[in-house]
């Protein structure tokens, strides 16, 4: 088990990873990925059961889908981090033939990635259909994803919603990155989602609630979501998270949702940020 110490010291590294490779190809999302940087290092290096190696079928361990692709620097980060690929190939990010495209897809073959995501709305259907696998085959584990506020304005993630509890795919658990920020400013003013938690418990889930820049927290909501699992109903957590995170001219605006910082910028947002494991 990693302590909360040690995770904080690899999500530092892993932000540092993030402003690094937008910078490098001048294109790509740094403000969620920022935010949510917490939550993937907790997922990845302490609470999901993950088997060494990847296969595609994800038999015998967990799955985690990537709903709100354009977050790919910090998937592609905790995924080299954790041993999916090497650490070097992060510098291929948005780059000619690399398999770290902007957004995520299969035909690279890149290990780790189990659906695109280019495309919003489409990932709770997926994860649902993948946790419905799972219960078909006699697989206890569990199936985790991972939503954007401003993508739950998508109509097909209600009807995945409505779905789930209905079908009892009590295996799944979904989280989204409440920062209330989306590409075109504050969530309120494009469109009001309303009372989240309300609708969620509408449709017929349970509901959790956290700090998703708070490393104990994430951890702590995170494994009490997975001990109540297979009660018969699909679970969300709504993550309250600071877009731009650990990056104080970043922090909490939409107009750092997808675009790079330049050479001084960088260097601003790198002496926030310590250097622990070695950029690569």
């Amino acid at each position: 088990m990693a302590s909360i110490d040690e995770l904080q010291q690899l999500a530092s590294q892993i932000r540092r990873d993030i402003v690094r490779m937008v910078h490098a190809c001048q294109s790509g999302h740094p403000g969620g990925s920022l935010g949510c940087t917490d939550f993937f290092t907790a997922l990845y290096f302490e609470v999901m059961d993950r088997k060494p190696g990847f296969d595609m079928d994800g038999t015998g361990e967990d799955l985690f889908f990537l709903s709100n692709g354009h977050i790919s620097p910090v998937f592609y980060s905790t995924l080299a981090r954790s041993g999916y690929f090497p650490v070097a190939e992060l510098a291929s990010f948005r780059k000619l033939n690399s398999r770290l495209q902007g957004h995520p897809t299969t035909h690279e073959g890149l290990p780790g990635v189990r659906v695109a995501s280019g495309s919003l709305g489409q990932g709770l259907s997926v994860a649902i259909g993948a946790a419905l696998a799972k219960k078909m085959n006699g697989d206890d584990h569990l199936v985790w994803t991972l939503h954007g506020d401003g993508e739950l304005q998508e109509g097909q993630i209600w009807e995945a919603a409505m779905f789930a509890p209905h079908n009892k795919v009590d295996n799944l658990i979904a989280t989204v990155d409440w920062n209330g920020q989306q590409i075109d400013g504050p969530t309120a003013k494009v469109l009001s989602l309303g009372d989240l938690r309300a609708k969620w418990e509408a449709f017929g889930w349970a509901v959790l609630e956290m700090e998703g820049n708070e490393m104990s927290e994430v951890v702590r909501t995170l494994m009490q979501a997975k001990a109540n699992a297979g009660k018969g109903v699909p679970q969300v957590i709504l993550m309250r998270t600071a877009m731009g995170k650990g990056v104080d001219f970043m922090e909490g605006t939409h107009e750092w949702h997808g675009i790079a910082p330049n050479d001084q910028q960088l260097a601003s947002a790198l002496s926030q940020l310590a250097e622990t494991l070695g950029d690569y």
